[in-house]
């Protein structure tokens, strides 16, 4: 190889290595969201291909270059321009949820730098062995690097996919090891398409009262998070180990339930969550009551008794109701909610009865509550010594969170949004006196139905809100058709690129002096 064109061809690898870096990081971190599931990445991309345009075109330009320049360095000189010109435009965006650099992320990222590293290497040994066209073959290996970045978490999940088939079983493995050396921990698995977070965190606390509990933080439902925690949080001392379990694909429950072994099992709603990945209702149901089915022998089931979609599918298997007015095991009436708090009474099947009170508002509340009583109840806490537990109750972050800021009462749900969440979001808001301003970029994962669900959510709100800012030009369609259906004012409509152009314009309008009460429903995660 000339010196020049061996000059030539370093200067253009060299080059490449921010751009393709960073486009593989930007990828890597889509892919993280989209729970490194090869389907839902590939479907992504090809619904979001505006975003991989610029190397669409990179793509085209420098096959043109390769095929109609002769000299090494007229092929190499527009590459390296090009890459060049490329390095601004992968400049990494401020996301909501940042790439979390997880070992299997840096493995990913090995592979793929290891990647480049050995192709670019095989592609050199023909220069050294005086073998032509040898510059061409090198710059256009860097071409393709450039060109096809966004795959290459692709290639590397596909090439680390044994390795890190090993790692979680290993981990899986010593999760179970820790549960067996913990005979007496009773573990309650919480599942349903929403409520589980609610209820777990309820129960938690209820049952703190008489016994030291384990709970998966955060959303730490997957079969992941839960090895996590046993391995990072489980203590001797525990009694009852509190285990979300979240799903999107039929088997997910079971997976969990083949970890932890629960012995008893809480089913707090099925909806049509998830409903891209799941197809159909019945998919779910039957995923939920995964939970019922590996429960052992004597273990207690909890059902929502208000869920029609757990009514209709039933259960073989002696259950534990509970319900608000209805016919169940433990009912909460009486009650009475504000946007101070909420006050009901609870009775049990045998004729037992207790009053409670709690700081947190709204009707799908106290259902949550009354099931995580029931739970505790069952569990051996009386009625009475639960009062001042449920008085305790604090807001679960992001699921109708209270809070003030800057004289303005914020209702954050931004967490997750869905058919039956809008609905109790909206109730909550319409508590409040003030001016009640709606922010959302409405509800994802809901398949064929989701532009149904969103414009039956817009109609809902058109009842309750002052004023409507939608996020997401796209999103915002269902919404705004369901709004006018409503007979909404189109002057109250405001449709935002972003949460924070959203959250600027809500804080500059005109309230008319009252006070702005502010529902956040939802807040999509970078790959919506």
């Amino acid at each position: 190889m000339d010196k020049i064109n061996l000059y030539v061809c370093i200067v253009a690898a060299v080059v490449s290595i921010a751009p393709v870096a960073m486009a593989a990081i930007d990828s890597m971190h889509f892919f993280q969201l989209n729970s490194y599931r090869f389907d839902t990445h590939t479907k992504w991309m090809k619904e979001n291909g505006r975003k991989y345009l610029m190397h669409a075109i990179f793509a085209v330009l420098m096959l043109i270059v390769q095929l109609f320049t002769i000299s090494p360095l007229y092929k190499a000189i527009p590459l390296v321009v090009l890459l060049l010109l490329a390095i601004p435009t992968e400049k990494p965006r401020r996301a909501k949820k940042p790439l979390v650099y997880t070992p299997r992320v840096k493995r990913m990222l090995f592979t793929e730098a290891l990647l480049f590293v050995l192709v670019l290497s095989l592609v050199s040994i023909p220069a050294f062995m005086g073998q032509k066209p040898h510059e061409t073959y090198f710059l256009l290996t860097v071409s393709l690097f450039y060109a096809f970045a966004p795959a290459l978490c692709l290639v590397a999940n596909l090439i680390n996919k044994p390795v890190e088939l090993s790692v979680n079983r290993y981990y899986t493995n010593d999760a179970k090891k820790m549960l067996r050396k913990c005979p007496d921990l009773k573990i309650i698995g919480i599942t349903g398409s929403y409520g589980k977070t609610s209820v777990k965190y309820y129960l938690t606390t209820l049952l703190k009262t008489k016994y030291n509990v384990l709970m998966t933080p955060e959303s730490y439902n997957t079969p992941m998070g839960v090895v996590k925690t046993i391995r990072g949080y489980l203590k001797a001392t525990d009694e009852i180990f509190v285990c979300e379990m979240g799903a999107k694909w039929v088997g997910d429950i079971k997976e969990l339930c083949d970890i932890v072994h629960p012995h008893h099992g809480v089913i707090t709603s099925i909806g049509p969550q998830h409903l891209e990945s799941f197809k159909t209702l019945d998919a779910v149901k039957s995923t939920k009551f995964e939970l019922a089915d590996s429960l052992p022998e004597g273990g207690m089931l909890f059902l929502n008794g208000d869920d029609e979609n757990i009514k209709a599918h039933g259960s073989d298997r002696p259950f534990i109701s509970y319900s608000i007015d209805g016919d169940a095991d433990y009912v909460a009436y009486d009650v009475n909610v504000s946007s101070r708090g909420t006050s009901f009474r609870v009775r049990t099947r045998d004729g037992e009865t207790e009053e409670f009170s709690t700081r947190l508002i709204g009707r799908h509340n106290v259902l949550n509550i009354v099931g995580a009583i029931a739970i505790s109840h069952k569990m051996g806490i009386g009625l009475k010594e639960l009062r001042p537990a449920v008085r305790r109750l604090e807001g679960v972050p992001h699921r109708l969170q209270l809070s003030e800021k800057g004289g303005v009462t914020i209702i954050d749900d931004a967490y997750n949004s869905n058919p039956s969440g809008t609905k109790a979001a909206l109730e909550a808001l319409s508590l409040f006196d003030g001016y009640k301003i709606l922010v959302t970029p409405g509800m994802v994962e809901l398949g064929e139905k989701q532009d149904e669900l969103n414009r039956e959510f817009g109609k809902n709100a058109a009842s309750v809100c002052d004023y409507v800012v939608l996020v997401g030009k796209k999103q915002a369609v269902p919404i705004r058709a369901g709004l006018l259906d409503g007979n909404y004012d189109e002057g109250k409509i405001f449709v935002a690129d972003t949460i924070n152009e959203a959250l600027n314009h809500v804080y500059a309008i005109s309230s008319d002096g009252r006070k702005k009460v502010i529902l956040l429903e939802n807040d999509l995660p970078d790959n919506y």
